[in-house]
């Protein structure tokens, strides 16, 4: 039998975190008095696939596959929206995509865009806003190019989150999930170093959230703190006073990981 002295269980971490950020929420409170409602952002999560979740819209039963258009012909694109595909990708990434679209069409993006299901666009944590990526599905070689507008996935073990339309280019749509190759390309006006913070969640029970809030809110003096509802539960984001890597990094080893749902993200927000 194995033995666990010396250790801590998974469980047991998880409740030491909570009392901490429980003794700390009680030094925090007054920064959140009257802060109990919800604070809604623009960096919202994603939903939740249910892969196994019937699909209402059997248009994409029909559509066949979106092949990958040649570079010379992207880089011709309007706008120049892929006119940075012809240097060498500036990261590759391997993973689980999957996608999102109804509940945010029309809603604002992460990079202040209005989400248009429909559009060649993705969701990922921490390329810049803007850039462009080349998703492959692993399973049937569908290739299809994206723009980086929001932020996600906030899934544990998922990498990108593609529009509804990018979804059923690269043969994601139905199946809900799939492992990709991403490719992402230098984009010509991103920061090097990036601004960042640290977005947590889902938490099912508010008060858990508020909790965390006050906790950092107490830590954290000059960072700004907020708590929302996403589409899974109630969520707590914490950006640092200079937004450096380094502070959001500290940030999310501090909160450490409460439970298998619950859990931080650093996110690059430029």
């Amino acid at each position: 039998m194995a033995t666990t002295v010396g250790r801590h269980t998974a469980a047991s971490m998880a409740q030491q975190t909570r009392v901490r950020w429980r003794a700390l929420a009680g030094a925090g409170a007054l920064l959140l008095a009257g802060c109990h409602h919800r604070t809604h952002t623009a960096y919202a999560p994603p939903p939740g696939l249910n892969a196994d979740a019937p699909v209402a819209d059997t248009r994409a039963a029909n559509t066949p596959a979106t092949p990958l258009t040649p570079d010379s012909e992207v880089a011709a694109a309007p706008h120049g929206f892929f006119d940075d595909t012809r240097s060498r990708p500036v990261l590759v990434e391997t993973g689980m995509a999957s996608w999102y679209g109804p509940n945010y069409h029309r809603h604002a993006a992460a990079d202040g865009s209005t989400f248009d299901q429909n559009a060649m666009t993705a969701a990922h944590r921490t390329l810049p806003l803007g850039s462009t990526v080349r998703v492959t599905n692993l399973a049937t070689g569908q290739q299809v190019l994206v723009r980086i507008t929001d932020r996600g996935p906030f899934v544990p073990g998922r990498v990108l989150d593609l529009s509804l339309g990018a979804a059923r280019a690269v043969g994601v749509y139905r199946a809900g999930v799939a492992r990709v190759r991403l490719e992402a390309y230098a984009h010509p006006n991103a920061d090097p170093a990036g601004k960042w913070a640290v977005q947590t969640g889902a938490f099912k029970a508010e008060q858990d959230a508020l909790d965390l809030k006050a906790a950092l809110a107490a830590r954290y003096r000059g960072a700004r703190v907020s708590e929302f509802a996403g589409p899974t539960g109630f969520w707590v984001r914490i950006d640092p006073a200079q937004h450096g890597r380094r502070e959001a990094e500290a940030m999310l080893d501090w909160i450490g990981k409460p439970d298998a749902q619950a859990l931080p993200y650093l996110v690059r927000i430029d």
